[in-house]
């Protein structure tokens, strides 16, 4: 099943920027607990259904919204640290690739597109994530939190990988699942097709020139996608 706009018409691009968690690997639900269980430590109870709609939002942007701290403040950052601390210790080896991860990949190598990761998760958390997904041989283009210092919403990780990319921006589009992706997409000045594997519905991803059922839903649908 996939919802495409009309009005924004298929085209082919020649570069592709993948989202991770949520996209490529079934890790929104983990990220979302990891970070009740980080803020529980700081003394903070915030409701799980207020963290997850905010998961795909850049950590220190989620705790301002969430608890008022400012991203300057060395609390907000220790946080943030805490988080992918917790993530990886209790949650990282409850995560599943989505269905149809690596072939996606294999698919956009295949059709000669070039591609790159788009994440602004830490090293750390990147590479086993990767790994899940099955992809960690096929991506030698990416973007970490090191790359940045501010995450989505904020373009500035697109940015990054665009420049990595070498391609004009006009023929680049972004996979991504979260309605953060496409605002960051569309910051960058770049389109967005978006997936609902990460929970969020077509409604959520408007703006996105097309949306599909996670990764094998973009394959299943590829001849009548922005990509076929």
């Amino acid at each position: 099943m996939s919802h495409c706009s009309a009005a924004s018409g298929w085209r082919r691009y020649r570069g592709v920027l993948l989202d991770v968690d949520g996209t490529l690997v079934d890790s929104n639900d983990a990220h979302a607990h990891a970070w009740k269980d980080a803020f529980a430590e700081h003394e903070l109870e915030i409701p799980y259904s207020r963290i997850r709609a905010l998961i795909g939002m850049g950590g220190d942007f989620l705790i301002e919204q969430l608890t008022g701290i400012p991203r300057s403040q060395p609390r907000n950052h220790a946080i943030s640290k805490r988080q992918s601390e917790v993530f990886s210790a209790r949650w990282l080896e409850r995560v599943r690739p989505l269905v149809g991860a690596r072939q996606l990949v294999l698919q956009l190598a295949s059709a000669q597109y070039l591609y790159a990761i788009a994440s602004s998760a830490k090293p750390e958390v990147l590479e086993p994530l990767l790994a899940i997904a099955g992809i960690d041989d096929l991506c030698e283009v990416r973007t970490t939190a090191g790359d940045a210092d501010r995450a989505k919403p904020d373009p500035e990780i697109i940015e990054v990988a665009i420049g990595r990319l070498g391609v004009e921006r006009s023929q680049v589009v972004l996979i991504g699942d979260t309605p953060y992706d496409v605002a960051a997409a569309r910051a960058a000045g770049i389109d967005t097709i978006g997936v609902t594997s990460g929970g969020f519905s077509n409604e959520q991803l408007a703006g996105a020139v097309a949306v599909f059922d996670g990764p094998a839903g973009l394959l299943a649908a590829w001849g009548d996608s922005p990509l076929g």
